[in-house]
């Protein structure tokens, strides 16, 4: 369900992009760009494309809203703040780890040290 979701997410997208970069440019984007002086009214006349836009953005929040339902869901409710639920079941006990299991390096004066090199 949440990759049929996402395709059809990624395909708004691309489809908004499109349908905005066809569109006329006004001009009234930070006093640049084209545009004709005519008779400037306060509100555009709704053309085919800016319905499509505006269809093509309400399906795009739907997807958005609907893939942060999807995710919600899968998520469990550990948190990496606290650290539980993050490790796996062996290494979360409460035990102390045995004599043999120490976590520590070994000490200088082991018989078999690992960390010392021997000279030959």
């Amino acid at each position: 369900m949440e990759n049929v979701v996402l395709v059809v997410h990624l395909l708004l997208a691309l489809s908004l992009i499109g349908v905005v970069l066809l569109q006329r440019s006004e001009g009234g984007g930070l006093g640049i760009g084209g545009g004709g002086g005519g008779a400037m009214t306060g509100r555009a006349a709704a053309t085919a494309l800016g319905k499509v836009t505006w269809i093509l953005a309400v399906a795009f929040i739907c997807t958005s809203i609907a893939l942060t339902i999807l995710a919600a869901q899968k998520a469990s409710d550990a948190s990496v703040v606290d650290g539980d639920g993050l490790l796996p079941p062996a290494t979360q006990s409460d035990e102390a780890p045995s004599e043999g299991e120490s976590l520590l390096p070994p000490t200088a004066g082991g018989s078999a040290d690992p960390l010392t090199p021997d000279v030959d």
